[in-house]
């Protein structure tokens, strides 16, 4: 879910719009800040295929 259908409990607005400090600091905390856990997991898992791959072109 995204934070753009949320309504803040604090002043029934969306929290999108950021009226209140509630809804400022739950967007700030809803938007994504950065790479995941799992997209640096599924980075380094591609990169070690892509070795793996270039080891074996090289070897045949």
């Amino acid at each position: 879910m995204t934070y753009d259908r949320l309504v803040c409990a604090n002043c029934a607005a969306p929290v999108a719009e950021g009226r209140c400090p509630v809804c400022r600091a739950n967007r700030e905390r809803l938007t994504p800040q950065g790479l995941s856990p799992a997209m640096l997991l599924t980075l380094a898992i591609a990169l070690l295929a892509a070795i793996a791959l270039l080891a074996a072109v090289r070897t045949a």
